[in-house]
């Protein structure tokens, strides 16, 4: 399975990293690794978390307070 940010997704990951960077060196990389971490265990089982609205669901990171809110689309595998 491919997956895509909505671009307003995308702009909030990227001023998340840098927020994190600011807060500490490294821990806006490390903040990535765990967004991406959080992906990969949801191409691998996409139906594994909490259903917020119809095929809307959420997946939390485990280190930081982020939740990746994703759907699957219909021409996906």
């Amino acid at each position: 399975m491919k997956y895509t940010f909505h671009p307003d997704a995308e702009l909030e990951f990227e001023e998340a990293i840098n927020y994190y960077e600011e807060c500490q060196n490294g821990l806006g990389y490390d903040f990535s690794i765990e967004v991406y971490s959080a992906i990969k265990r949801i191409i691998n089982n996409p139906k594994a978390w909490v259903t917020l609205e119809g095929d809307i669901r959420r997946c939390m990171t485990r280190r930081f307070p982020y939740g990746i809110i994703y759907s699957k689309q219909d021409n996906e595998c």
